[in-house]
């Protein structure tokens, strides 16, 4: 059987270390690549398929993308608005949104909790996080965005879910970072000096971006001694539920960890 992970970028992803892990480690001879997938892109790769092919992973830009190619979506899918996830076989294509179950592993395996959090960033991961925060408590949730505008379907994503969250936007360059936690979605290159200082008040750090490490925000949550979540702890958690979807069995999380964290050492 084979699984990929589509997106653009996507030379930097961990995605196979971690899924071929644990195909070794249950004995599966399966395959599992990296394919640069553009945006628009996703309904053609899907339609050149054979049936050899069981799951796709997806990252950005396609995963709003997935859910409209999708024939089936679970309910967490539906809620986020976004897929990260596809399941083939059969006639008919099912998406389903393991960030959000991945994100929640991950804050709860740190102790994080919280009843406000700031989230930098406004697309599809961001709103999959925020799912996931208010299903641990969160009660609001204000997005920080360059684009304001860019922001607008994942509030009413968020503001959508049964316990109503209060949801605010406002703006990167220069709001107030304020909450118990705060979730950084955005590139490395985003993350100024200024941006760094304004994260300092908070106790924790969900950094989901696993390369490069760290990040300024990372590298400054351990100097500040906050409690830290980092893109591989997402990375990994989201997996090994992505690789029960596609397999059927147990994922061994060490061992699928593990795998992320050598191939993060040799760079």
């Amino acid at each position: 059987m084979k699984c990929a992970v589509l997106g653009d970028p996507i030379a930097h992803s961990l995605s196979p270390a971690l899924h071929r892990a644990g195909y070794a480690v249950a004995g599966l001879p399966w395959e599992y690549d990296a394919c640069r997938v553009a945006a628009g892109g996703l309904a053609d790769f899907v339609a050149g398929l054979d049936s050899s092919w069981r799951g796709l992973s997806l990252t950005m830009p396609l995963k709003r993308e997935a859910v409209a190619l999708a024939d089936t979506l679970s309910e967490t899918a539906r809620l986020a608005g976004a897929a990260n996830t596809l399941l083939l076989g059969g006639e008919r294509l099912a998406g389903d949104n393991t960030d959000v179950p991945g994100a929640a592993a991950a804050l709860g395996e740190r102790g994080v909790a919280g009843v406000a959090a700031t989230i930098l960033g406004g697309g599809a991961t961001a709103a999959s996080v925020g799912l996931a925060l208010i299903g641990r408590g969160a009660e609001r949730i204000t997005l920080l965005v360059r684009d304001l505008g860019r922001a607008v379907e994942t509030a009413a994503v968020l503001t959508a879910h049964p316990s109503a969250p209060r949801v605010l936007i406002d703006d990167l360059a220069d709001a107030r970072v304020t909450g118990d936690l705060v979730v950084s979605t955005i590139p490395t290159a985003a993350q100024d000096a200024g941006l760094v200082d304004r994260c300092a008040e908070v106790s924790a750090v969900f950094e989901v971006v696993y390369d490069p490490w760290p990040t300024p925000l990372a590298a400054a949550a351990v100097a500040r001694g906050q409690v830290l979540v980092s893109g591989l702890d997402l990375l990994a958690h989201q997996a090994a539920v992505q690789f029960e979807l596609f397999t059927g069995l147990r994922a061994p999380l060490d061992a699928m960890r593990a795998a992320g964290e050598q191939a993060l050492a040799r760079g």
